[in-house]
């Protein structure tokens, strides 16, 4: 049988401590937020029998516990490794991973974005085929995880793009009073498995260039645009969280109309951006074909 021993590390967090074992416990990543919860790990269900544990993870050979603030780790760090050092050298089960659902292991983060009304919250993984934009609850009736999000009183538009949410609030809340309750709930929500979009729901816009069929409904100068716009400004423009489509050209004014969205719309320095980024750039680019760049708020 195998001896087990602890060592106790301390994490960026001081709410969370690992305990590391010198064996391997299980071969999946588990989280577990209640007793409930654990119904699948015996040892995570007795930890919680300790009030002071707000949450167990558990992966390859180590414990990771949050605990609630009732407490401070020094004062009960020894007594809690001392307890499972016992638990598994009694020869416990750690948890019953053939009936244990496996949950995906998501890390989610929260990123500012030039507009100080939206935050952008990014996914270790593609979480939408393209990109859907909602301004209200009505709009967002073929995604679930738009609608739960408009259940937070202070969102007021949802923005998917393929691996991160740009949420907008009212002014009502801070950022610094949401942002982690945001970024907890969209992280359990995406490791829970739940939909973002229904398997029917169709993007709001299709990703990448047209394909050859869709360029026969543009001139020349639009394609080119299109391109300019593909390759240089949307990569960028989607870094902060937000989405530029090009709507038309117009030959006689030498104007390009585009659309604005996520972070972009609304954004106070979205015109500084339009005007001394992209409109240079298709200048500089294009030459005389361009007079100028204006923007509709998507």
């Amino acid at each position: 049988m195998k001896e087990y021993n602890i060592t106790v590390v301390a994490t960026n967090n001081p709410k969370i401590l690992k305990f590391e074992t010198n064996h391997f416990l299980v071969k999946d990543n588990y989280e577990f937020k209640n007793i409930d919860d654990a119904k699948n790990s015996p040892l995570a269900q007795q930890l919680f029998y300790l009030p002071f544990i707000k949450t167990v993870y558990i992966s390859g050979n180590f414990i990771a516990l949050e605990r609630f603030d009732i407490v401070e780790w020094d004062d009960v760090k020894d007594e809690v490794a001392q307890q499972m050092v016992e638990y598994l050298n009694a020869d416990q089960v750690v948890v019953n991973e053939s009936s244990a659902p496996k949950k995906e292991a998501i890390t989610v983060y929260a990123e500012v974005t030039p507009n100080p009304a939206v935050m952008k919250f990014v996914a270790n993984k593609k979480i939408v085929p393209g990109i859907f934009e909602f301004k209200n609850i009505d709009e967002a009736k073929d995604s679930p995880m738009a609608q739960a999000l408009f259940h937070f009183p202070f969102v007021k538009e949802v923005f998917f793009d393929e691996n991160y949410i740009s949420l907008t609030k009212y002014d009502m809340a801070s950022w610094d009073e949401v942002t982690l309750e945001l970024r907890e709930f969209v992280r359990n929500y995406l490791t829970d498995g739940k939909a973002v979009v229904n398997e029917t729901a169709e993007p709001h816009i299709k990703s990448g260039p047209p394909t050859q069929e869709e360029a026969k409904d543009y001139d020349d100068t639009s394609l080119q645009i299109i391109d300019i716009l593909e390759e240089y400004v949307k990569p960028a423009v989607a870094s902060d969280g937000g989405n530029i489509l090009f709507q038309s050209y117009e030959e006689d004014s030498k104007t390009v109309n585009v659309i604005l969205q996520g972070a972009c719309s609304g954004c106070p320095s979205s015109t500084f951006t339009l005007k001394n980024g992209i409109e240079t750039m298709l200048k500089n680019m294009m030459g005389d074909k361009i007079n100028e760049v204006v923007a509709i708020n998507g």
